[in-house]
């Protein structure tokens, strides 16, 4: 992405959050942000689309910075359909677990590194029910991504969907739950903590692989239960439910008790 486009969509997105936040979302008019952000209104339309879609439009940019980044650890070899020996391409030096958390740090540090405009957004959230919305569709835009990335770049034993999406799922759910308490208090580093959980996430992603690879390095009492005669393979949804406002240690101690 260019600087100008950047630094374009960045004057969109903070005049369109400060009008709405005098004015009000329903009185502020698109010719309004326009003028605010020194772009015609043709232009406006041709970049953002509405008003709901300039309030997220840094992240429009941030996505495409997401799938690049985690594009340049796709083996190419494995984008071949046509090739039935998966593994053939697995680069055993990447982990994809931690490019998929890396790439949500860099979310992250978008945040924080834009604090006020991301202040000012989250203030601006709770008084439109609209734009909430478009969060959330923002989101699983992220969360979709990692996933796809995931059955893509896994090694064949680890990358059905179920796995995928847990992880991917799991890790958009552990930023968000760092980043809400860092917007109720943006003074607090909680970077480590972040990173913390996204380590405990990893772990228990490479858990089950690890038992598979080296089923003799289990003890009989280690030994996973198998209550409905399933094969030591086999794969299955795990479900982990917490109370609202559970931070990202209860949401990693909560996977581990489900998996384990």
């Amino acid at each position: 992405m260019t600087a100008a486009r950047t630094q374009a969509h960045a004057q969109a997105v903070d005049a369109a959050i400060d009008l709405f936040s005098r004015q009000g979302y329903e009185r502020t008019t698109v010719e309004e942000i326009a003028d605010a952000a020194q772009v015609s209104r043709a232009t406006f339309f041709r970049r953002f689309r509405s008003k709901e879609d300039v309030v997220f439009a840094d992240h429009e940019l941030l996505l495409e910075e997401v799938v690049v980044m985690l594009a340049a650890t796709r083996p190419e070899a494995r984008a071949s359909e046509e090739s039935n020996n998966r593994d053939a391409a697995w680069d055993p030096a990447v982990d994809p677990y931690l490019e998929v958390c890396r790439a949500a740090r860099l979310v992250f540090d978008h945040h924080v590194g834009q604090r006020e405009t991301s202040l000012a957004r989250h203030r601006l959230l709770q008084q439109v029910p609209a734009l909430r919305d478009r969060e959330l569709v923002t989101t699983h835009r992220y969360e979709r991504a990692f996933t796809a990335y995931l059955r893509d770049t896994l090694p064949a034993e680890r990358s059905s969907s179920t796995m995928s999406i847990a992880f991917a799922a799991s890790v958009v759910a552990v930023h968000n739950a760092v980043l809400r308490r860092w917007l109720r208090n943006p003074y607090l580093d909680l970077r480590p903590d972040l990173e913390e959980a996204f380590a405990d996430l990893r772990r228990v992603a490479a858990a089950p692989s690890e038992a598979t690879a080296d089923p003799a390095a289990l003890a009989p009492s280690e030994a996973p239960p198998e209550p409905d005669g399933r094969g030591p393979g086999s794969k299955r949804v795990v479900v982990a439910v917490l109370e609202e406002g559970a931070g990202p240690d209860d949401v990693a101690r909560a996977v581990r008790d489900v998996l384990a």
